[in-house]
């Protein structure tokens, strides 16, 4: 498995400890890691605007110019699935940790063994979690949790994806349906279904958790209820 790390702290010799850990970690888990060292917020946020496929994230709180709850806060606003650990010299951050849902917090100096325990966490998350569908709209790069995408409609040359937002891309169905999962079902030649959201079935329709009915196409009631049941 390969993972981007990002290291934000403005101590030199403390990026350069937790980059050395956590090549230490990667070794002893046979898992490759690309890792980018930053020595501020703002660097990083700079970096971030066109690089945004990081999984983990070490980030220092106490820096000079942006600190990094602030920075944490921006990422957030458009980045759910990144595994953000806080290291601080202060306990009283820790509670600010909630506010960014962030994995973790470590003090410094930091331990090595409980930097590798919080890492073997990210990984499992990041396992277990979510796979990310990266969309470009308009210039901008956007990764979208796949358990997020309630469901995906196209329309002539363009698909529009429903999630806690509406993307509207230049994309084939086909092609969107080779970067999901097996969560997803394609309805015919306009839908792709996101499995666990169906709450009802009928020969004519199928209705989501939140209300919305799509049209079910002709022969498409008995293959959608096999891939349910066989997704139990």
């Amino acid at each position: 498995m390969t993972y981007r790390i990002a290291i934000v702290d403005d101590n030199q010799a403390d990026r350069e400890f937790l980059h050395a850990q956590a090549q230490s970690w990667a070794t002893q888990n046979d898992s490759t890691l690309q890792v980018e060292l930053f020595a501020s917020a703002e660097e990083f946020l700079f970096h971030y605007a066109e690089h945004k496929d990081y999984d983990i994230l070490l980030l220092d709180i106490e820096m000079p110019g942006m600190d990094g709850v602030t920075m944490a806060r921006r990422i957030r606003k458009e980045n759910e699935t990144l595994q953000i650990v806080f290291i601080t010299g202060y306990s009283e951050y820790i509670s600010e940790g909630y506010e960014v849902a962030a994995l973790h917090y470590l003090m410094k100096p930091v331990n090595t063994d409980k930097l590798h325990q919080v890492l073997d966490r990210a990984a499992d998350k990041l396992q277990r979690n979510e796979r990310c569908l990266t969309l470009e709209l308009s210039g901008e790069v956007v990764r979208l949790p796949l358990y997020q995408i309630r469901w995906a409609e196209v329309r002539q040359n363009y698909l529009t994806i429903h999630a806690k937002a509406d993307y509207t891309v230049k994309m084939t169905l086909s092609e969107l349906e080779n970067r999901l999962d097996d969560r997803f079902f394609r309805a015919g030649r306009s839908f792709i279904i996101n499995l666990t959201e169906v709450r009802s079935v009928t020969r004519q329709e199928v209705r989501l958790s939140d209300g919305t009915v799509i049209p079910l196409p002709r022969g498409q009631y008995e293959p959608l209820n096999r891939a349910i049941i066989s997704r139990g």
